[in-house]
């Protein structure tokens, strides 16, 4: 490929780094479709949404832990009381 510079860029390096097969395609000028295609856009599809739903309902098990520890100091004092 002629025109990206003779370097390797920070960008390719995080792409390599999260997905050397991608990668490999990125750098092919046109990768033929295949079934192994389809499944790895498939595969990181499911990751990048599972990936989403874990950072959006992160907050969920730390307000368990903190009504949890919440009782628990509550009921301690009642007990002493």
């Amino acid at each position: 490929m002629a025109d990206e510079p003779p370097w390797t860029t920070p960008s390719a390096l995080g792409e390599y780094a999260f997905c050397p097969r991608a990668h490999f395609y990125r750098l092919r000028a046109d990768p033929p479709p295949s079934r192994a295609s389809v499944a790895g856009e498939t595969y990181h599809a499911r990751r990048l949404s599972s990936e989403r739903w874990r950072d959006e309902h992160r907050a969920i098990p730390w307000l368990a832990v903190a009504v949890g520890v919440g009782l628990v100091a509550i009921a301690v004092v009642v007990t002493v009381l």
